[in-house]
C-alpha cells in the first residue's frame, strides 16, 4: 500500500514590506571593500540538510540528525535587523554598499554570490568567521547554514561608522574578506596555512549543464467516491479534520500585533474566532492605505489532477485576498512554493503539467505574475523499521501566497455575520453546479480520494468574482464575506456563524445536486452577506459580469443558536451553533491540552457553549477629544526616551504613539546609557518597551533590570530620574517586567509584584478586555471606570506577590491600574480572559504618586481604531488608548 502524506513537513514563511526607490537597485562597491558577516556565529547547523533531503534513497535513518536542523535565533535576527535599519535610515550616508542573505550553503554560497553580483572577486580568511564550535572542520565552517546572518560589503572609509552601529546594537560582526578587481575567489586558512578554495569566478559561476528529465506518461485511475453518510454525520467528521478545524492553538502563540500596523489578523469579531480570509496592514502610522496577504493550497487534489490543484490554489489565494480593498486584480503578486517527490512515479509528470498550467496559462490569463517562489524536490521519505522498509510520499504541492497593495484598510470585510441586519446570504458558485467531491475534506474523512477533482478553468469567472466583490466593498455594501475552500459550503457558513455568534437558516433548493454534494464540495466560490435592499443591484452587476448562473440566494443569518439547513423543505441538518463550534474547536483543544496547561485549554474550550456576550467597550471619556492639541499648538515637544535593550521589538510603535500625542520621542538603547552617550537628565519621560530582552533567558526583564541595578553609575542615573518630580515613567510588557524589577529605585513602588511565566505555560497573544481602575496614574487620568479591549503579547505576565499579605497591601494601596475582565464585566480569573493567570485580574499598576505606571498589555499597538482586531463601529480615527499618551502630554503642560 502506498502511503501519501507529509512525513517531511512543508514550512511556509512569507511576509511583505516597503522599499525605498534608492534601494530597488543594488549599487556598486570597489576593490578593497571590506566583506563582512553580520550576525550569529557559525555552528554545526544545516550540514545534514543534504543527507536529510536524500532520505528517499533509504540509506539513512529516521533518527533526528541534529546537524540538519535549522535552529533559529530570533533575538539575534532582531539585532541584525536593527543594524540594517539604522544603516539604511542614514540615506546617502548608508555604510552598507551591498548586502546578501545567508541561506542554503551558508557562507560558501553567500560570499561568492556577494562578490559575483557586485562584479568583483574576493579574498577571504576562514578563521575570521565567528565560530561557536571550534571543532568544526574547514568545510563545516565554510558551509554550515547557521541562521540569522548576512554578508555585506562596506567601503573602508565607512567601516568605523558601521562598527559603531553594530556596537550600539550589540550585534556581532566580522570582516572576513576583501573585494578584489581580479575575478578570482580565494579562501585561506591560517590554521593550516593553505587555501581550501582557490579558483576563478568563471569556474564557480560558469554555465552548468542543463538538467534534463525524461518522463513516460502513465494513466493514474482512482476509484470513484462511494459516500454512504448523512449530512450530520459528515459534519461531525469534517469539522474535526485538522485542515478544517480551528487553528487557535497555533495562532494564539504568535505575536500578531507587533509593529502596531496590523489591522486584520486571523481573529475576527467580539468573540475572536480565527476565520479571517487575509491579513491586512497599514503602510504607516498615519495612513489608511496598506497591504494584504493571503494564501491558497489544494494539495490533496494533486493526487487526482495536478494542474487542477495548481489552478485551485491560485484561485483560493485570490478569493481569500478579495476580502481586502484592492484596486485591480493585476496589483496582486504571487509567491509560488513548489514541493514534489521528484523522480518518483508520475510526480515529475504532475509537476511539469502543473507548472505549465499555472505559470504559462492560468496566471497570464488572470493578468497576475509570479515573481518569487521556492521549491523542494525531495518530498519522499524512506526508512527501515523492524526490518521493514517504510516510506511516505507527499503529493505534488503548490502553496500560493498572494500579496497586494490595499487602497483603504477600513474597507476590508470579515466573515462575521450580522444577524440583526435585514440581509441575505448569497453564494457565488464558480463551480457552476459541478459539485465535484474528489480530494475534499469529506472524501478524506471517509478514507477515500475520489476520481474527479474540482477545478477552476475559467480565468474570466474568477476575475469577474473578484471585480464584483471589490465594487461592492468600495460601496460598503458587503456586510460579511468568506471564501469556500476546505470543508465546502457548510463549513464556510458555519465559520461565518461562529464569528457572528448566531444561527443560520439555509435553504439549498436553488442549488443543483444532492445536499451532501452541495454542502461539502470545495469548488471555488464565496458567500457574501448583502443587505436585502442591495440585492437587486448585486444581482444586476453579477449578471453584467457573466455570473448570473453562479449567484444563489441561500438563506439568512438569524439571532439565537440554531443552525437549520433544508433542501426542498426537507431538513438535512438541525443543530446548535455552540455544539458545532465545539466540534470545530475540538482538534485545537486536544493539541493545546497536550502542549500547554490542560486546565487552561479546558477553560477556553468550555467557552464555546457558554453565554458569552463577547468583547465590548464603554468609555468614561471622549476618545476623539484631543486634550493634547493646545500643548502641541505651542510647538513645544517634550523629549521622551523610548528605551530598549537587545531583543526589544515594540519601540517603533511606542515612538509613533508618543509622537502622535505631541512628544519628541528619542530612540535610546541601553548601550547608549551604559556608555554615557545619552543622559537621562535631558528627558521628561522614560518608556521601557516590549519584546524579549536578552531573549528572556534570564527571566522576564530580569537581565535588563540587572544591567541597571548592578552598575553603580547607571543605577544612580535612573534613581535620579525616577525621583525628579517633573518626569514620568511607563513600562509596557517586557518593559513592565523590567521596571517592576527596579521598584527599589522608584518612589512609591515597593508594593509592585514581579512577573513570572504565564499560567498556561505558553506565550499568549490575545485581544483582552480590561477595566481602568481608579488610581493616581497620570497616564490613565480621567479613564477610570472605562472598559475596553487591548492586545496582550507575552509569555511571562503573571503577577506574583511575595505572599498573600503583600497582595492585600497592594490592593489596599489603590494603585492597581488595570484588571482583566470577563465578557460579563466581572473580574477575570479564568483563562483566556485572564491570559496570564494574574491574581484578581491585575495587569497594570502605578506608583503612589502616579508618575510611574507599568502594564503588561500594549496600548501603543491599538491607539488607532484601525489597529484593533475588533472595535466598536462608532469609534473614529482615534483609538481609545490614544488618551493614555495624550494624558502624559497634558500632565507635562
Amino acid at each position: 500500500m502506498e502511503v501519501r502524506g507529509y512525513h517531511k513537513p512543508i514550512m511556509i514563511a512569507g511576509g511583505y514590506g516597503n522599499i525605498r526607490q534608492e534601494h530597488v537597485e543594488k549599487g556598486e562597491y570597489f576593490p578593497g571593500a571590506k566583506l563582512i558577516v553580520l550576525g550569529g556565529p557559525a555552528m554545526l547547523i544545516g550540514l545534514g540538510g543534504g543527507a536529510a533531503s536524500s532520505m528517499a534513497s533509504g540509506q539513512s535513518h529516521a533518527d533526528l540528525d541534529f546537524a540538519s536542523v535549522q535552529r533559529q535565533n530570533p533575538e539575534m535576527e532582531r539585532r541584525c535587523q536593527e543594524v540594517i535599519d539604522r544603516c539604511w535610515q542614514l540615506g546617502e550616508d548608508n555604510p552598507i554598499a551591498f548586502i546578501h542573505d545567508v541561506g542554503a550553503g551558508g557562507l560558501s554560497n553567500a560570499f561568492p554570490e556577494l562578490v559575483k553580483d557586485g562584479g568583483r572577486g574576493g579574498r577571504f580568511e576562514l578563521r575570521n568567521v565567528p565560530n561557536d564550535e571550534p571543532g568544526m572542520s574547514p568545510l563545516e565552517i565554510w558551509c554550515n547554514e547557521s541562521q540569522e546572518r548576512y554578508v555585506m560589503a562596506v567601503e573602508p572609509e565607512n567601516l568605523a561608522r558601521f562598527e559603531a552601529i553594530c556596537r550600539r546594537e550589540r550585534c556581532p560582526f566580522a570582516v572576513v574578506g576583501e573585494a578584489t578587481a581580479a575575478m578570482h575567489l580565494q579562501l585561506t586558512d591560517r590554521n593550516f596555512g593553505n587555501e581550501p578554495v582557490d579558483m576563478p569566478m568563471s569556474v564557480l559561476f560558469g554555465k552548468p549543464p542543463r538538467m534534463s528529465r525524461e518522463i513516460r506518461r502513465t494513466a493514474v485511475v482512482h476509484p470513484a467516491l462511494h459516500l454512504d453518510i448523512t449530512v450530520p454525520a459528515a459534519a461531525e467528521r469534517v469539522l474535526q479534520m485538522p485542515s478544517v478545524a480551528s487553528k487557535s492553538f497555533l495562532i494564539t502563540i504568535g505575536d500578531r500585533s507587533v509593529t502596531g500596523m496590523v489591522t486584520r489578523d486571523q481573529m475576527v469579531g467580539p468573540w475572536q474566532v480565527p476565520v479571517a480570509d487575509c491579513a491586512v496592514t497599514t503602510v504607516s502610522y498615519d495612513a489608511f492605505v496598506g497591504e494584504a496577504m493571503a494564501m491558497g493550497e489544494r494539495t490533496p487534489l494533486a493526487l487526482i489532477d495536478g494542474p487542477a490543484s495548481g489552478r485551485m490554489a491560485v484561485a483560493e489565494a485570490i478569493t481569500n485576498i478579495a476580502a481586502a480593498a484592492i484596486a485591480d486584480i493585476r496589483d496582486i503578486k504571487l509567491s509560488a512554493n513548489w514541493m514534489c517527490a521528484a523522480g518518483y512515479g508520475a510526480e515529475d509528470e504532475t509537476l511539469f503539467d502543473t507548472v505549465r498550467a499555472v505559470g504559462m496559462e492560468f496566471c497570464p490569463a488572470l493578468g497576475i505574475t509570479i515573481p518569487v517562489g521556492k521549491d523542494s524536490m525531495s518530498m519522499r521519505t524512506t526508512w527501515r523499521e523492524d526490518e521493514q522498509e517504510k516510506c511516505v510520499t507527499a503529493p505534488m504541492s503548490l502553496i500560493v501566497s498572494a500579496f497586494s497593495p490595499v487602497v483603504d484598510v477600513r474597507l476590508s470585510v470579515t466573515p462575521q455575520l450580522q444577524p440583526e441586519a435585514d440581509a441575505v446570504l448569497v453564494l457565488l458558485d464558480l463551480g457552476r453546479g459541478a459539485n465535484r467531491l474528489g480530494g475534499s475534506a469529506l472524501a478524506q474523512a471517509c478514507g477515500q480520494t475520489g476520481a474527479t477533482a474540482p477545478d477552476m478553468r475559467s480565468a474570466a469567472d474568477l476575475k469577474a468574482l473578484f471585480m464584483l466583490v471589490q465594487e461592492f466593498l468600495a460601496q460598503r455594501q458587503v456586510l460579511a464575506y468568506h471564501d469556500r475552500s476546505d470543508g465546502g459550503l457548510l463549513v464556510t457558513l458555519l465559520e461565518m456563524a461562529f464569528a457572528g455568534r448566531c444561527g443560520l437558516d439555509i435553504e439549498l433548493s436553488s442549488l443543483s445536486g444532492a445536499a451532501l454534494d452541495t454542502l461539502f464540495n470545495e469548488e471555488v466560490g464565496a458567500v457574501l452577506q448583502i443587505a436585502a435592499s442591495h440585492l437587486h443591484n448585486f444581482r444586476s452587476r453579477a449578471t453584467a459580469l457573466g455570473l448570473q448562473d453562479c449567484l444563489h440566494v441561500i438563506g439568512t443569518a438569524v439571532t439565537g443558536d440554531t443552525v437549520t439547513v433544508t433542501d426542498d423543505a426537507q431538513v438535512v441538518l438541525c443543530d446548535s451553533r455552540a455544539r458545532l463550534q465545539q466540534l470545530w474547536a475540538r482538534t485545537s483543544y486536544e493539541i493545546q491540552s497536550l502542549r500547554d496547561h490542560p486546565d487552561c485549554a479546558r477553560e477556553e474550550y468550555e467557552r464555546h457553549t457558554a453565554d458569552d456576550p463577547g468583547l465590548s467597550a464603554a468609555l468614561s471619556y471622549d476618545a476623539a477629544a484631543d486634550i493634547s492639541a493646545p500643548f502641541i499648538a505651542t510647538g513645544v515637544r517634550p523629549r521622551v526616551a523610548i528605551l530598549r535593550e537587545q531583543g526589544v521589538n515594540g519601540h517603533v510603535e511606542m515612538a509613533a504613539a508618543f509622537y502622535r500625542a505631541g512628544f519628541a520621542p528619542y530612540d535610546v538603547h541601553m548601550s547608549d546609557i551604559l556608555s554615557g552617550r545619552t543622559d537621562l537628565a535631558q528627558f521628561k519621560g522614560l518608556v521601557a518597551c516590549g519584546g524579549f530582552s536578552y531573549g528572556d533567558v534570564l527571566g522576564a526583564g530580569e537581565g535588563w533590570a540587572k544591567s541597571i541595578v548592578f552598575n553603580d553609575v547607571v543605577r544612580a542615573r535612573f534613581s535620579t530620574f525616577f525621583r525628579r518630580d517633573d518626569t514620568f515613567t511607563l513600562g509596557v510588557c517586557n518593559g513592565c517586567q523590567m521596571v517592576s524589577a527596579l521598584k527599589e529605585l522608584i518612589p512609591g513602588a515597593a508594593h509592585w509584584p514581579r512577573f513570572v511565566r504565564n499560567r498556561s505555560e505558553q506565550f499568549e497573544a490575545r485581544l483582552a478586555l480590561v477595566r481602568v481602575e481608579s488610581s493616581p496614574s497620570i497616564v490613565l487620568s480621567d479613564m477610570a471606570g472605562s472598559h475596553l479591549p487591548i492586545v496582550v503579547a507575552h509569555g511571562e505576565g503573571r503577577a506574583q506577590f511575595v505572599d498573600l499579605q503583600a497582595q492585600v497591601a497592594c490592593e489596599a494601596s489603590g494603585t492597581v491600574a488595570l484588571r482583566y475582565l470577563e465578557s460579563d464585566l466581572s473580574v477575570a480569573e479564568r483563562y483566556p480572559a485572564n491570559p496570564n493567570g494574574s491574581p484578581l485580574g491585575i495587569t497594570g499598576l502605578t506608583s503612589l504618586d502616579g508618575r510611574a505606571t507599568i502594564m503588561m498589555p500594549h496600548p501603543e499597538r491599538v491607539y488607532r481604531t484601525v489597529q484593533n482586531s475588533w472595535a466598536p463601529a462608532q469609534w473614529g480615527e482615534d483609538g481609545a488608548w490614544l488618551r493614555l499618551f495624550r494624558n502624559a502630554r497634558r500632565w507635562l503642560g
